[in-house]
């Protein structure tokens, strides 16, 4: 299978591409880190990049399957966190000068679950300070674009997050939503965002404030 459609498939169908071989992680990873290269500068949307990490869990996933070994139903999927989301040993900013060099020493349990069924975390995706507002600009990364005109916005707070997903930088991405912080930059961007039930996924660890409303 050829790499010139792949930043617009979803993750499912590259996670059967991969199951059957057609794909391998480590060139399903590189294909992001190239587009994240060429396409990242014009939106601003992944603000922190993991690339050698990256691609070792890339490669240990391609031993894995070419071992038999039974693999998760996202295993060899790049996915990127919002930046107000806990992910071990990689800074976690918030978008806030408070925390620009806070790093976390575990995964929130979103992260857990990902890595659990095979994802690939590649980075961190922007967003405005504390998720507070319905746009994504702070003064430690800068604004993100809206792909399809950079003289707009991508929305918040999750608007790294959606216009990642809608540039072809990655495949999926996470979003956390209190007050329409993945509504907002989902519908501005034109990409599907899940707002699960709550507590279907736990937030742990805590973030600030919004109680029952944060999903």
């Amino acid at each position: 299978m050829g790499l010139e459609n792949i930043y617009w498939m979803s993750a499912m169908e590259i996670a059967e591409a991969i199951r059957k071989k057609e794909l391998s992680p480590v060139e399903v990873l590189q294909a992001y880190l190239d587009r994240i290269e060429e396409v990242n500068p014009k939106v601003n949307a992944v603000i922190t990049l993991v690339a050698e990490r990256a691609l070792d869990e890339a490669k240990a996933a391609e031993k894995k399957i070419a071992g038999g070994k039974d693999t998760g139903p996202l295993t060899g999927v790049p996915v990127a966190i919002k930046d107000n989301t806990f992910t071990e040993g990689i800074r976690t900013t918030h978008g806030s000068y408070m925390f620009k060099d806070y790093v976390p020493d575990r995964d929130a349990v979103v992260v857990e679950r990902l890595r659990e069924a095979g994802a690939i975390v590649l980075g961190k995706t922007n967003l405005p300070e504390l998720g507070l507002v319905g746009i994504t600009d702070n003064m430690l990364f800068g604004h993100t674009r809206n792909p399809w005109d950079t003289s707009k916005t991508s929305g918040g707070s999750s608007g790294g997050s959606a216009s990642a997903v809608a540039s072809g930088l990655v495949p999926i991405a996470s979003g956390n939503d209190g007050g329409g912080s993945i509504r907002i930059p989902c519908s501005l961007c034109g990409v599907f965002g899940l707002k699960p039930q709550f507590g279907r996924v736990p937030r742990f660890p805590k973030r600030y404030g919004w109680e029952t409303l944060d999903h």
